[in-house]
């Protein structure tokens, strides 16, 4: 059994590099297998639209490159939130429709349907550069809101599902790292 100290090292390593590193072969499975449904959804959604990855590299002059398209689709690349979401301005389709919709691993009962981040623990200087992404999440969305005045913003379980993708991880896990480093905001 492993001791409180080695518990916390091991979940504070967990998400290095968008990987998690720290995980048994069964949870980088899980991970690989949502990369690729995620792969497969973008695929589909590029087929609807009638475009060859070449066509995608053309259309968008150069941003999106074929065989970086094509690795996202293949489940080959992780793919951050903030490019999934200009593809999904350059598909004119909505993050949450980029999302793989059937099989996807759901919040469970350990992980609450909400989660309050604490505005102000994200804001600090001496923030882990790793979290960072969480902290522009958590901006964009209080831009998308309008809502500059609360110490806390909740964010709901499809929020926390999209925020997983960029640490390659599952939104329990997430939330694990979250609670770590004290960025969740207590009730």
């Amino acid at each position: 059994m492993l001791k409180g100290e080695e518990i916390t090292r091991r979940r504070r390593t967990a998400c290095r590099g968008g990987v998690f590193a720290g995980a048994p072969a069964r949870r980088r499975q899980v991970v690989s297998k949502y990369q690729h449904r995620l792969g497969g959804r973008l695929r589909a959604i590029r087929q609807q639209q009638g475009l060859t990855l070449q066509q995608v590299e053309e259309l968008s002059e150069g941003k999106w490159k074929a065989v970086v398209v094509g690795s996202y689709e293949r489940g080959d690349r992780a793919v951050s939130v903030a490019k999934l979401s200009e593809l999904g301005e350059f598909y004119n389709v909505p993050v949450s429709e980029l999302l793989p919709k059937e099989d996807v691993p759901s919040v469970t009962s350990s992980t609450p349907a909400k989660v309050m981040l604490d505005l102000r623990r994200l804001a600090r200087s001496d923030l882990d550069p790793e979290l960072q992404p969480v902290s522009r999440f958590a901006h964009t969305i209080q831009l998308q809101r309008g809502d500059f005045n609360g110490s806390v913003l909740t964010i709901r379980g499809e929020d926390l599902r999209a925020l997983s993708v960029i640490y390659g991880t599952d939104p329990d896990e997430l939330v694990i790292r979250l609670e770590d480093e004290g960025v969740l905001a207590e009730l």
